[in-house]
């Protein structure tokens, strides 16, 4: 190498950025991996928050315009097993008969758990109108409108209790976030307005950043957080109620009209066979 040569690759040196210079530290990498956890884990909560809901709405409505269907099946089929064992005289239809009937008999709170549809005593009025396609009260939505989806996401999104870094604002926000809850459960775009006004006027607390065990901690619970998150995901889907509703997650209305034609074929099947051996 030539002294000219040295000079120049000294020059070139002096040029270069120093090393270190500029780089990303360690914690600010990992703040970036703990703020895209936390962000990823909220969308998933909304979505696993949205389907629960959509799940509960349908169950309800499900039980509300089909139950009456099964329980009149469930009538028939015992009055035709009970007939059946008269005839024959044999203990195991007898058996079959008495455990067809045994699942009818009354049961005390019933009209409690099934929302007004029927008492111990049976179908009430308006459940009998629904087997025979007359007007009836009409059932809760099956799922929030459009704007209060949208309504909810957003302020899960803003809200979220796990973009706290102060314990009193993580309790603020989860008292909010419970309200938040409630008012889409009930599909309700007001409330969910009104709650979006509230946390605009309210306090926002600086973000501060955390040391990095801190922000290591924090991966580990998110990461716990997401099992189970999944978990129930996984069994809302698995569920008969989930099952169903993702078969036509857009027309859940016409999945329960559907259902109900199919019920009604039975009911009317299983008549004819009562009247045939009635006969």
């Amino acid at each position: 190498m030539t002294t000219s040569e040295g000079d120049q690759g000294e020059g070139a040196g002096a040029q270069g950025t120093p090393a270190g210079d500029g780089a990303t530290r360690p914690e600010e990498r990992l703040e970036q991996a703990v703020r895209a956890a936390e962000k990823a884990l909220i969308e998933f909560e909304i979505a696993v928050e949205t389907f629960r809901v959509e799940v509960e709405n349908f169950s309800r409505l499900h039980e509300q315009k089909l139950g009456p269907m099964y329980a009149r099946l469930e009538e028939l089929e015992a009055r035709i097993l009970e007939i059946r064992a008269a005839r024959s005289d044999d203990p195991e239809d007898r058996r079959k008969a008495d455990e067809a009937r045994a699942r009818l008999m009354p049961i005390p709170g019933v009209e409690e758990l099934m929302n007004g549809w029927m008492d111990g005593d049976g179908l009430f009025p308006e459940a009998t109108a629904m087997l025979t396609d007359q007007p009836v009260r009409p059932p809760q939505r099956v799922r929030p409108s459009e704007e209060a989806r949208k309504l909810f996401r957003e302020l899960a999104r803003k809200a979220h209790p796990d973009l706290a870094q102060e314990e009193k604002e993580r309790v603020r926000r989860e008292e909010f976030i419970t309200r938040v809850n409630a008012a889409y459960a009930r599909g309700s775009a007001d409330e969910l307005r009104e709650l979006a006004e509230e946390w605009a006027a309210g306090p926002e607390l600086k973000r501060v950043p955390s040391p990095a065990e801190e922000l290591y901690a924090r991966l580990e619970w998110l990461s716990e957080r997401k099992e189970l998150l999944t978990v129930l995901a996984r069994n809302l889907e698995e569920s008969a109620i989930g099952s169903m509703l993702r078969l036509a997650p857009d027309d859940p209305d016409g999945l329960l009209e559907d259902i109900a034609a199919q019920l009604r074929a039975q009911v009317a099947e299983r008549e004819a066979q009562l009247a045939a051996l009635q006969d």
